[in-house]
């Protein structure tokens, strides 16, 4: 399925961002363009179900997929959030970026976590307050964020949850990381726990936790986010020191 995308900048360079569940390519508004001012061109597209993209069937494989038909090959730079990361990581080696960053990426789920996120994902379904969404969300989140992330979640098909968790656990992380790539875990991470982070390790990822950080780290504090994701692409070796 072919994704309707988002873009900032008109650099040579290639820079993907690829947004989490319920979200869509708004989400990035300040990463976006500070990325183009950094010389990229960037792409951001509205995973299926969500945004302005069609709607259809809903799997991890559909929304990795999607990624091989809409995005260029040999991006220099991948960015994916949460269901964002499972897909990007899915394709990865296809894809084939000069380096890809991970935030808090849904690759692995246990069987109680998939009824507890089945749970909560569709209960926000039903909330008719903007406040029981900020209340949710927690007092990091900019107000224009919040806004944004409560205007998508109405244009997103309900469908998408059950396409995410549709029944006992699975662990789609990446078997190997032949680019630099970076694994941000937020604090605590229900994704990246410690034993899952050692395995990635063994696989040739960096994993980093972002002390004190929430689940969507990169709208908390985009400032932060982006000193951090400089930090990180100024040492192509993928040897990640927190600066």
């Amino acid at each position: 399925m072919k994704l309707t995308v988002r873009e900032w900048g008109t650099g040579t360079q290639i820079a993907v961002l690829v947004h989490g569940l319920f979200s869509d390519s708004t989400s990035w508004y300040r990463v976006g363009p500070a990325l183009a001012d950094r010389g990229y061109r960037v792409l951001a597209p509205d995973l299926r179900g969500h945004g302005r993209s069609p709607r259809g069937r809903y799997s991890p494989h559909d929304w990795a997929m999607d990624l091989l038909d809409t995005l260029p090959s040999f991006p220099a730079l991948a960015l994916g959030h949460s269901l964002g990361g499972l897909a990007l990581g899915m394709v990865a080696e296809i894809l084939r970026p000069g380096t890809v960053v991970y935030l808090d990426p849904a690759w692995r789920i246990d069987a109680p976590g998939h009824e507890r996120n089945r749970a909560l994902w569709s209960s926000w379904l039903k909330w008719t307050d903007q406040a029981q969404l900020q209340a949710s969300l927690g007092p990091r989140w900019p107000e224009h964020d919040v806004r944004l992330r409560w205007d998508s979640m109405w244009r997103a098909d309900p469908g998408v949850v059950a396409g995410l968790v549709p029944g006992g656990g699975f662990d789609l992380s990446p078997e190997r990381a032949s680019m630099p790539s970076l694994v941000l875990a937020s604090d605590p991470s229900e994704f990246i726990v410690p034993e899952h982070a050692a395995d990635l390790a063994r696989r040739g990822l960096t994993v980093h936790t972002v002390q004190g950080s929430g689940h969507s780290y990169f709208r908390e504090d985009a400032d932060a986010f982006l000193a951090l994701l400089d930090a990180w692409l100024a040492d192509r070796t993928g040897h990640f020191t927190s600066r």
